[in-house]
């Protein structure tokens, strides 16, 4: 081999070995800072039911107007006790069921039904032949088939 070809190697693997120590010396990571264990607590989600389309809407169904029926039934007492309509009465004499304003109740049950002035949350008291006994807001009221 000649002096030409042993330098050219030579150079060949010189280039190389600085070119690793080159590369080597700047992917090194500089030395992380030791992180210290802080707990925080996660932020609560609040969302507020709102009273009007004003106010908000529901953003998976904005046309809904359930997120406003919400608000008028947590607002107490809506409708009036007149607006109340027995439509049925059925089951056997010893586990009666009665259908007011399309809502079903047996003895005990409690439910919201509505009215044109709006929800109105009952208590079904007592089942007889052809009328039944509701209580709302402390008023009793019986609706006769």
């Amino acid at each position: 081999m000649n002096k030409m070809n042993r330098r050219r190697i030579f150079f060949k693997n010189a280039t190389k070995a600085l070119l690793s120590i080159v590369f080597a010396a700047g992917l090194r990571c500089p030395a992380a800072p030791v992180a210290q264990a802080v707990e925080q607590a996660a932020p609560r989600s609040i969302f507020n039911l709102p009273a009007n389309p004003k106010e908000g809407c529901d953003p998976f169904f904005p046309a809904s107007q359930r997120p406003y029926e919400a608000a008028v039934a947590a607002g107490g007492h809506a409708g009036d006790l007149t607006e109340l309509r027995l439509n049925g009465i059925s089951g056997p004499p010893n586990h009666r069921l009665v259908i007011i304003n399309n809502v079903t109740f047996g003895v005990g049950d409690d439910a919201e039904v509505r009215t044109p002035q709006g929800r109105i949350h009952i208590h079904c008291l007592e089942i007889t032949g052809n009328s039944v006994m509701v209580e709302a807001d402390g008023q009793r009221h019986e609706l006769h088939y």
